[in-house]
Parts: structure tokens; sequence; C-alpha cells
């Protein structure tokens, strides 16, 4: 682990979203760099928790270099549009818990 040192240390930056700053309310990329911090620890479920695009762009990388479909740009589209479909449910979903239920689902990395 250690010939990763450079991408921890750029990855642990931290700074807040401007969005969530201005509006109180997550955008819909929050939680996607906490997610790639909780993957390279090996915490899926937090991963996840965080922002569930990250492991969704990993299978589905994997899932690409394995899989040779006749019609890939089908394939891809497709692909897309599912993360763009994750991306909006997760927005939504992250933003009604902590509204309207005030459960905040992006807890600090210690």
């Amino acid at each position: 682990m250690k010939g990763l040192n450079w991408l921890k240390r750029l990855l642990g930056i931290g700074f807040s979203c401007p969005f969530l700053l201005l509006t109180g309310l997550y955008c819909p990329g929050c939680g996607g760099t906490r997610a790639v911090r909780s993957l390279l620890r090996g915490d899926l479920r937090m991963s996840f928790q965080y922002h569930p695009l990250v492991l969704y762009a990993i299978l589905v990388f994997g899932f690409m270099l394995v899989w040779r479909p006749r019609d890939r740009k089908k394939w891809e589209r497709f692909f897309i549009l599912l993360g763009a479909v994750i991306v909006v449910v997760n927005w939504i979903f992250k933003n009604y818990m902590l509204v309207f239920l005030g459960v905040d689902l992006l807890p600090v990395i210690k």
C-alpha cells in the first residue's frame, strides 16, 4: 500500500462542496470522494452509502473488460443511462433523508 500514499494524500484533502455550503443540501456528486476513500480502505458498505455510483462504475468497468458484446455502443448507452439514474435517485434519497428525517447519510471519515 506504500505506493498509493500520493493517492491517499490527494483524496484526504477534504474541501467542502460549494452547493452544500450555499443550499444546505447535497449535490448529485456529494459523497463521491468519501466513497473512493472507503473503497480504498476495503469498506464496501460505506463506499456504497457515500455514493453508489463508485461501486457501480467499478463493476461496469470490470464487466466490460470481460464481456465483449456485439453491439457495444448500445450497452455503453444503457450503462451510462443506468449510472445517471443511480445519481439522481441517490441525490433525491439523501436529501429526503436529510431534510425530512434529519438523517445525515454522509458522515465524515475519521
